[in-house]
């Protein structure tokens, strides 16, 4: 769909420099998402994998995100291969709703109601992120943190539209759980995409 460097706006690597890669398609269609342009695999074209990372390693970036709508409905080997080869860390933001493919060195798992999870998917990643919208999501987070290995990093993060009403609940719900963190979407305080 499109690529660009920019500064991660979201969980551990927040505030850093990378360069996005963002691959049409997504059946999951979160409500709030944001990039609702990206759900329809057909309406993007086609880019040779060379020229992706060409412009990857061009950037500067040490950091190459592959991101969406969904990321893992493609098959993501060539390209992480690739990427690799030019000394780019590949991160992955996902929704988990296919099992991964692909050399990753830093996955973010980020769980939606809206379309389960594949159960593989939980045990590869170094970051849980759950989104959340309603006061229900807090037992939703907790289901999917028993499922991660003891060394990834949680975070709960509010959804956008509602982070003044979701805020308050975030930081007293970490308080009383310090094995989560909170992240917020920087990148839309910056007005950055």
């Amino acid at each position: 769909m499109e690529d660009f460097y920019t500064i991660q706006g979201e969980g551990f690597y927040q505030g850093s420099a990378a360069y996005f890669i963002r691959l049409g398609g997504c059946e999951v269609r979160c409500v709030w998402c944001d990039v609702k342009d990206s759900w329809d695999v057909d309406a993007h074209v086609k880019v040779e994998v060379s020229h992706i990372v060409d412009k990857a390693k061009a950037s500067g970036s040490k950091i190459a995100v592959v991101t969406g709508g969904e990321p893992t409905m493609h098959d993501l080997g060539r390209l992480t291969t690739e990427l690799k080869k030019t000394g780019l860390r590949t991160h992955l933001e996902t929704s988990g709703a296919y099992p991964l493919t692909g050399d990753w060195d830093w996955v973010c798992f980020s769980p939606k109601k809206f379309k389960p999870p594949h159960p593989s998917v939980a045990a590869h990643a170094n970051e849980l992120k759950v989104v959340i919208f309603h006061k229900s999501d807090f037992s939703w987070a907790e289901e999917f943190a028993k499922l991660v290995n003891p060394d990834c990093e949680l975070f709960l993060q509010p959804e956008w539209s509602k982070e003044k009403e979701v805020l308050p609940m975030l930081i007293e719900y970490v308080k009383a759980n310090p094995q989560w963190k909170i992240s917020t979407q920087i990148h839309k305080y910056m007005n950055i995409p």
